[in-house]
């Protein structure tokens, strides 16, 4: 008895969606109303046109990682931190 009711709840958002009316599609925009520079340029981007944006984005972040991870080895380089010449030990 117990099975049956949880089997029936668990229908109940189907039930609720399949009795309303068709659904408009739903718009997604960045609010650049308070942005200026390159996050007001971002957010356009992002409101403009998805496809400059996801290109944007696939050119931008794996160039800031490798720019960053440069400055990161530079640093650690000047602090004594050398990575490049590391011994394996076996234990």
């Amino acid at each position: 008895m117990l099975s049956g009711a949880a089997a029936l709840l668990s229908l109940w958002p189907v039930v609720a969606r399949a009795a309303g009316g068709k659904a408009e599609a739903m718009v997604f925009v960045a609010d650049s109303r308070a942005l200026s520079g390159w996050e007001a340029w971002w957010a356009n981007l992002y409101n403009e046109n998805l496809a400059y944006f996801t290109l944007a984005t696939v050119l931008i972040v794996p160039t800031l990682g490798m720019i960053l991870g440069l400055l990161t080895d530079f640093l650690m380089t000047r602090i004594g931190i050398n990575l490049k010449s590391r011994k394996f030990v076996d234990h």
